[in-house]
């Protein structure tokens, strides 16, 4: 087994400072850090966890609470940046996912010993938001994914800016009319109606009442019912904006019911930036959301709110995404 001197050996830096590399503390410059924590993973080398909870009075143990996120392509790759970060910083998770009997969020956090618990997604019941307001207010370290509870820090998509890009990138091509389908209301479908009808306003589109639908994340037979809605309008949007490249699937798969081709009789453009919208043909136009990087930040941010609790400030962190061209959108510019 590689002991801690061997692999400091190895990295010509010295004990201390390959275990401040290894537990992300400062100290150490970063290609140095980087260069121990790289040389690990090739050695294999595991720190004494016993003499570390022992030292640290840590269990280097994180609390992730969801429910019901591991079918959803956008909460899944969030996960899976939450878990390369956590296991390069030496953190191990934990699920917190159902309530059980008395014992709510933050009861189950202390008995699995969490340093700090990540919400992901609360739940939908009122049971489980509250429950998860309890865990949020409570003492243990926590940040939130998507979501903002006050005094926490929060990290997010930048879903403003997003459809903001969104809307100038259609614009570009051509697009007048298009209409948008959102999810739920929340703090995240309100930032993108915000970016939305700002985006449309500072180009001089109209946006008539009919062209903006509610639908049901990750539904797409709800986004199929509401592009059967839009159909119905007098004037047709040339584009349409789907909360998600599931309901995105939903929706050309309402308009090829209908005679409909996609793009050339109707271009729809869908969110998140999931595998599955480059794998079905046309390829999806999406809105790459950096879901491993919003999982990443979280992560770091929670370590730094575990590893310094005297020195933390709470924030509010946002992950700018990107726009995907894909073969849902037509150019209408004749270029």
């Amino acid at each position: 087994m590689v002991t801690l001197r061997e692999l400091s050996e190895r990295c010509g830096v010295s004990v201390a400072a390959a275990s401040k590399a290894l537990n992300g503390q400062q100290g150490i410059g970063a290609e140095k850090a980087e260069l121990v924590r790289r040389t690990a993973r090739e050695l294999g080398y595991y720190p004494n966890a016993a003499a570390q909870t022992l030292k640290t009075r840590r269990s280097l143990n994180i609390g992730i609470l969801f429910k019901n996120v591991m079918a959803n392509e956008y909460f899944s790759a969030i996960l899976e940046g939450v878990r390369d970060t956590a296991e390069t910083r030496g953190y191990d998770i934990t699920f917190l996912s159902n309530l059980s009997g008395e014992r709510g969020y933050y009861e189950h956090a202390m008995r699995r010993q969490c340093d700090g618990v990540l919400i992901v997604q609360p739940g939908y019941s009122e049971a489980e938001k509250a429950e998860a307001l309890k865990l949020a207010e409570s003492d243990l370290p926590v940040v939130s994914i998507d979501l903002i509870y006050q005094g926490r820090s929060s990290v997010t998509g930048d879903n403003l800016g997003g459809l903001e890009e969104v809307v100038n990138y259609l614009y570009g091509l051509g697009h007048r009319r298009i209409a948008f389908i959102h999810g739920e209301m929340g703090d995240v479908t309100r930032q993108r109606l915000e970016g939305f009808t700002r985006a449309c306003a500072a180009r001089g589109i109209r946006v008539p009442d009919e062209y903006v639908v509610q639908g049901q994340y990750q539904e797409p037979d709800a986004a199929a019912e509401a592009t059967r809605r839009l159909l119905q309008c007098k004037t047709l949007p040339t584009c349409i904006l789907y909360p998600d490249d599931t309901c995105c699937l939903g929706g050309i798969g309402a308009l090829a019911e209908e005679g409909l081709r996609v793009p050339e009789d109707m271009s729809c453009f869908g969110y998140d930036g999931s595998h599955i919208a480059f794998l079905v043909r046309p390829t999806l136009a999406t809105h790459d959301q950096n879901c491993h990087g919003i999982g990443e930040q979280a992560v770091l941010e929670l370590i730094r709110a575990i590893e310094d609790p005297n020195g933390f400030e709470p924030r509010n962190i946002t992950v700018t995404g990107s726009v995907h061209p894909g073969g849902s959108v037509r150019d209408l510019t004749g270029k």
